[in-house]
């Protein structure tokens, strides 16, 4: 059986199927805000479809995260660092590619454990 969590309006939603929570696509509510302020919007929002799931981010398996633009990378990467709890960094790849939006600077999807 297949459990949907709903995330909003403009957010996608979380599904958990056999122990396993996946997190599509996440970005930033406020899409003014700067590269490091957008990480910390989709890190919350991470944060709370998690543990709507009954997870957490030490739990986390994979993130795979996507920049508009690559220079942004040290940014988005001062943000997560910040967050990912020492010890519990979960397997990461970051790419550069067209996000939907044109103000969206970071989305990022997750695969974590229930």
């Amino acid at each position: 059986m297949i459990q949907r969590i709903e995330a909003g309006a403009r957010m996608s939603e979380a599904s958990i199927h056999q122990g396993v929570v996946y997190l599509a696509g996440q970005v930033a509510e406020d899409a003014s805000a700067d590269i490091e302020g957008q990480t910390r919007q989709v890190l919350a929002a991470i944060d709370a479809l998690l543990a709507a799931a009954g997870s957490d981010k030490t739990r986390i398996l994979r993130a795979q995260i996507f920049l508009a633009d690559i220079a942004d990378f040290a940014g988005m990467n001062r943000a997560w660092d910040s967050w990912v709890v020492p010890g519990h960094a979960p397997s990461r790849a970051t790419v550069e590619a067209r996000l939907a939006k044109p103000e969206w600077k970071v989305e990022i999807v997750v695969t974590a454990t229930a």
